[in-house]
């Protein structure tokens, strides 16, 4: 077994990422490279191969250090997805070793491994405090409002009385995403990703994104991004200003993109992860999603506890609870610079 460790992706990356069964879009080597492209942080391409030369497995990780958070390795950041890719438990096992001894040369305080799919022998602590809230779709647009009920069919007729405007495209409708995210991410009390990230975004995953936006009177109130891998499309971006949710806009948004999956013909729709019975969680479950259990593995480098770099940790939730009340013109201005560290 041998194990490459490189900057760049090798040319048979995406052929193998594409094969696996579990490969996702955020596995690809444009995805890898957004952190680079982004933020210009280190990136490391962990190939396993057989005696042939052929691949048998892939590990991406992104390099993350700060005074406030250490520095830790992540399969990867900003995504719920992106963990290690394997075609035998020895592959995986080479991997993993790998990427413990990368992260010892770069004086790594833990790595962090997101796997979508349980990993059997890899005799590391594991968290299972995150799911995945998955809806499979029906085959018709008909069949998806029988599907959903009549209580959410009067939500989402209810943003009738506010004559929204709906509009699909991609990197041109940047801007207005952006303004709408931004100041939801504020009302969370979580620092927002940059600008260019989302358009690093854009550019790396052309093919596979579309961006939504709801107006009123002209003006963006609610928005997201969807991304397709697989039978699968993903919303790991969405935010509605509170008038928005007031409106049932948010309702309407949340139609048109379950509407554009079942036209696009995917097998599932994706909202994206959540904390087990959390505010997103429920949300997300009155749709009809069931959670989908995500198995994120650990190497500790001094063990002790794992990390929790989110709200779930009381340390953040005080510091959320102090963002909030921040003006919004600070917080998206200091905000990127923080958000480039968080995984």
């Amino acid at each position: 077994m041998q194990i490459d460790t490189t900057h760049a992706a090798p040319a048979d990356w995406n052929d193998y990422v594409c094969a696996h069964p579990q490969g996702t879009a955020y596995h690809r080597a444009s995805a890898v490279r957004i952190a680079a492209d982004a933020f210009g942080l280190p990136v490391y391409f962990l190939t396993a191969r057989n005696s042939e030369g052929a691949v048998t497995g892939v590990l991406p990780l992104v390099e993350q250090a700060s005074f406030l958070f250490g520095r830790y390795l992540v399969s990867v950041p900003y995504f719920t997805y992106g963990g290690m890719l394997a075609s035998s438990p020895q592959a995986a096992q080479a991997l993993v070793q790998e990427s413990i001894r990368v992260a010892g040369t770069r004086r790594s305080d833990h790595v962090e491994l997101r796997h979508s799919a349980p990993q059997s022998g890899l005799q590391l602590p594991e968290r299972l405090d995150k799911v995945s809230m998955v809806l499979r779709l029906p085959r018709t647009e008909t069949e998806l409002a029988k599907q959903l009920g009549s209580k959410l069919r009067s939500q989402i007729k209810r943003a009738e009385r506010e004559n929204p405007q709906i509009a699909w495209g991609g990197k041109e409708l940047m801007d207005e995403f952006y303004a709408v995210f931004a100041s939801g991410m504020h009302d969370l009390g979580t620092p927002v990703y940059s600008r260019k990230f989302f358009d690093v975004v854009c550019d790396a995953m052309a093919d596979l994104l579309a961006v939504i936006v709801v107006r009123v009177g002209g003006r963006a109130q609610a928005a997201g991004v969807v991304i397709r891998h697989g039978s699968s499309i993903e919303v790991p971006w969405a935010a509605a200003t509170e008038a928005a949710k007031r409106g049932a806009i948010n309702m309407r948004m949340y139609w048109e993109m379950l509407r554009y999956a079942v036209e696009a013909g995917a097998e599932t729709f994706d909202f994206g992860r959540s904390t087990s019975d959390s505010g997103t969680y429920r949300f997300k479950a009155q749709w009809g999603a069931e959670p989908v259990q995500l198995h994120w593995h650990y190497w500790l480098a001094n063990g002790g506890e794992l990390p929790k770099l989110n709200h779930s940790n009381p340390k953040y939730a005080r510091a959320a609870a102090l963002w909030r009340r921040m003006p919004l013109w600070w917080a998206n201005l200091v905000g990127p610079r923080i958000a480039r560290y968080l995984p």
